[in-house]
């Protein structure tokens, strides 16, 4: 295969494994090019303090192949970004996968891009998406077409490995998933589904503060067209 061009898309506030891990994986990808868009070429900083470098900017960035778009707590300010969001919807006009991991698929249903589509997001997010016409599916990975959104955090890993069984096929993804000795043993309970009651009940507990204000910020964002 041609090089295959992705664009991870940094904003402030951003969860850096969402976009960290996927980007370990798909490094790894046969032919693949891999940029980190900003607004600038300033340092970017995630929401654990570890600052993220763009290699482009939105006004000197190629053609992608695959945009990949990361959650975290900056994605409100994000949504309302018309600069970003044209930017997404232009280069999705082209790109052969247009993609997200967590709550990042607010940004491209935010977008209008999800209108229609089935799409993964971070468990206490996803309920979001039904304002933008997307159908929430609580799933690690979903695939709808050319869109391809992964759930919360830890599943871009996932997704990464999902896309290159896509691209390449099953060796070629193993292989890489081998080279990178992924082979999570979990303690179980990592989804609302498996958590026991009484630490599901807290982490919601926990949420609810944190999640306020953005929360209000992302139902402030009106559909795309409207």
């Amino acid at each position: 295969m041609d090089n295959f061009r992705i664009g991870f898309l940094l904003f402030p506030n951003l969860t850096q494994l969402d976009l960290t891990g996927p980007a370990q994986v798909l490094s790894r990808m046969p032919g693949a090019v891999v940029d980190y868009v900003g607004q600038d070429l300033a340092p970017v900083m995630s929401d654990c303090r570890l600052a993220l470098v763009p290699t482009r900017t939105l006004a000197d960035a190629d053609r992608y192949d695959m945009i990949v778009v990361p959650g975290g707590y900056g994605v409100p300010a994000v949504m309302a970004d018309r600069h970003m969001l044209g930017w997404l919807r232009d280069q999705a006009e082209t790109a052969k996968l247009v993609t997200s991991v967590c709550n990042g698929s607010l940004i491209l249903a935010a977008a209008g891009l999800l209108k229609g589509y089935r799409a993964g997001c971070h468990w206490a997010w996803g309920q979001e998406l039904a304002r933008f016409g997307a159908t929430f599916v609580a799933e690690r990975t979903v695939v709808d077409r050319n869109r391809i959104t992964a759930g919360g955090v830890t599943s871009g890993i996932d997704f990464a490995f999902r896309v290159i069984e896509q691209l390449h096929g099953r060796d070629v993804a193993e292989t890489i998933q081998l080279t990178l000795e992924y082979d999570p043993v979990p303690l179980g309970g990592g989804t609302p589904a498996t958590a026991r009651p009484e630490i599901l009940a807290s982490l919601r507990a926990n949420l609810a503060p944190r999640m306020a204000e953005p929360l209000a910020a992302i139902r402030a964002v009106p559909p795309f067209g409207e």
